[in-house]
């Protein structure tokens, strides 16, 4: 099943265009990567995805619900907001500065959402939170407030938190950039592990090694295009693309 469908997707900031048509389908259970040089409009292609930016125009499907169409006059027209609250239920998204509330303990970062929009009872909302604690290996860590942990371990809270919400696509928008190297190990152990259990995810990353393991499909962008698409002993092995080669070239 098309868990996330994505069609002639277009964005632009004032005269620049930094999505230029892109389409893309993610299967139940697939694991997408997206790479490519900075500026290459990734971030913006997830923004757009995840509802924190508006299209201008194309259309953003979940488990074949419209989020948002094509008018009659090309632009673009989202869905009635009761809707779309529904199809934000069926993502989350991990950012590559964690985003946690400060002033929130760990497990009130995990389990707010769910109590808040989600209405299910503190009880219920503590059993998840800690629950996804213990997975991410914090359990010792949930009266502790973000600033008294490592990057990495920031950084699992805020996977744990996007998971409480039990979404059916994961999305991840660079999570190792802001960590030093012996913390990038971490998170992508954390991913990997999420992938062996067929988690449905679609990352941004720079880790081409991790992308080459992890993913089923790999997405090359460049100047707001999919310039080659395919799985990962194609697009990173065997490059067919001159731009993709030149990149990975600039990363070997």
């Amino acid at each position: 099943m098309k868990y996330l469908e994505i069609r002639n997707l277009k964005k632009s900031f004032g005269d620049l265009e930094v999505i230029k048509d892109i389409s893309l389908d993610v299967e139940e259970g697939q694991v997408v990567a997206i790479i490519g040089p900075s500026g290459s409009g990734k971030s913006t292609l997830l923004r757009c995805a995840t509802l924190l930016e508006t299209i201008d125009s194309g259309e953003l499907l979940y488990l074949g619900e419209y989020a948002v169409k094509t008018g009659a006059d090309g632009k673009a027209v989202f869905a009635p907001s009761r809707q779309l609250k529904k199809i934000q239920g069926y993502f989350g998204l991990v950012f590559q500065n964690f985003n946690l509330f400060p002033h929130f303990s760990v497990l009130r970062n995990v389990t707010d959402a769910l109590i808040t929009v989600q209405k299910k009872s503190k009880k219920e909302a503590l059993e998840i939170g800690r629950k996804l604690l213990e997975k991410m290996a914090l359990s010792d860590k949930e009266n502790a407030y973000p600033y008294q942990l490592s990057g990495g371990q920031q950084q699992r809270v805020s996977i744990a938190r996007a998971l409480a919400l039990n979404p059916k696509v994961l999305f991840f928008d660079e999570p190792t950039s802001a960590l030093d190297p012996e913390l990038t190990g971490e998170i992508l152990k954390v991913i990997r592990d999420l992938a062996a259990e067929q988690m449905t995810m679609v990352i941004v990353t720079h880790e081409m090694s991790f992308a080459r393991d992890v993913a089923d499909h790999i997405i090359f962008m460049d100047e707001g295009v999919i310039v080659e698409e395919g799985r990962p002993e194609e697009v990173i092995d065997n490059p067919k693309n001159e731009r993709t080669r030149a990149f990975l070239s600039r990363l070997a």
